[in-house]
């Protein structure tokens, strides 16, 4: 088992005034979060971000990139919605409800393809300031579920949503994620992670791919949209988990991301999250930098992926991201998520 590592940096950026504060800065130390078990053979990337402390309380692996799958319409959401000037007309009104709702995937595509395909992404990142976010492979520019995503970019999208997007935007996007719906388009449940192990009210934007395009069992809407919190589980054996005095500077993984992370920085900037962390780009992470990290830090393709995202009530910010064993089911798959957002989800209560 890995232990955590500790590393700090200081990340400025276009949006100053959105910051994220990481750890105990304040004078008296908070009791520390209990431990959250990750299954054996998952890696996962977890960011939990309190808005009333304006700090995260919970992190992990923050810098690790995943394939986004669905969580990447968010993305697409906020650029066709910040560009468009005027009134959105109803036929794009539609193609956004359903993509948001119930992750249509070709309404994605739709307007995937008119906002320029991976120029989205780029266009996201720069405003938003997001360090690990990067197009598909140039190889598969139509496949938006390929985009490169952390947990920790994905945080500052939501951050950036609730504290500094216009709020028509805001609104429109918040909106759609209040009313995911339990089946999704394509007929796979999308009420695992957060849904099913959180109680309400939330709002959430579900990822998943590597499962195939027919869904094991298809998805019947249950009579109660959300059963609160999920029993608890078992959920595998336990990695070793951060201690109080690892989340006071914050931890983002095993030793080897964080050697991969800090190759070729200049001084002052190294793998990790200073105390005051600033969303988006910052003195000596330069657009070069950024992405010779991203070189260091590669996006699995081949195993599945199972995301929950979202925003728990109107304080916390929760992002976990999750590649699973190779192989796994939908519903194992699934089961695992849940349990570890819902004792995420504890360990901070």
């Amino acid at each position: 088992m890995k232990r955590f590592t500790r590393a700090a940096v200081s990340v400025a950026a276009p949006l100053a005034a959105a910051q994220f504060v990481v750890g105990a800065t304040a004078p008296a130390a908070a009791a520390a979060p209990q431990p959250v078990r990750v299954p054996s053979g998952v890696t996962a990337g977890y960011v939990v971000f309190d808005r009333q402390a304006g700090k995260v309380i919970a992190n992990r692996q923050v810098h690790h990139r995943f394939r986004s799958a669905s969580v990447v319409k968010v993305l697409i959401a906020i650029d066709y919605l910040e560009r468009r000037k005027g009134a959105t007309p109803a036929a794009d009104a539609a193609l956004l409800a359903t993509m948001l709702r119930g992750s249509n995937d070709d309404a994605a595509t739709a307007l995937w393809r008119r906002g320029g395909q991976g120029k989205i992404v780029q266009r996201m990142a720069r405003k938003i300031g997001l360090t690990d976010t990067a197009p598909p492979p140039a190889a598969k520019p139509g496949f938006w579920g390929y985009t490169a995503i952390s947990a920790l970019d994905i945080a500052r999208v939501y951050r950036y949503l609730l504290d500094t997007a216009q709020p028509r935007v805001r609104d429109a996007v918040m909106g759609h994620l209040r009313q995911a719906q339990q089946c999704a388009t394509d007929g796979f449940d999308q009420y695992f992670g957060i849904p099913r192990g959180v109680p309400r009210p939330w709002a959430v934007k579900q990822g998943w791919s590597g499962y195939g395009s027919v869904p094991p069992v298809k998805c019947v809407r249950s009579a109660s949209s959300s059963t609160g919190m999920a029993p608890r589980g078992a959920a595998g054996p336990a990695p070793t988990v951060a201690s109080a005095a690892d989340l006071t500077v914050v931890t983002t993984g095993p030793a080897g991301l964080a050697v991969n992370l800090t190759a070729g920085l200049a001084a002052g900037v190294t793998a990790g999250l200073g105390p005051d962390l600033t969303v988006g780009r910052a003195g000596g992470l330069t657009t070069g930098r950024a992405a010779s990290l991203r070189r260091g830090n590669a996006v699995d393709f081949s195993r599945p992926v199972l995301h929950t995202t979202g925003v728990i009530g109107d304080r916390f910010i929760m992002v976990v991201l999750t590649t699973q064993p190779a192989g796994a089911s939908y519903g194992s798959s699934a089961t695992r998520l849940t349990a570890l957002a819902r004792d995420l989800y504890r360990s901070v209560r």
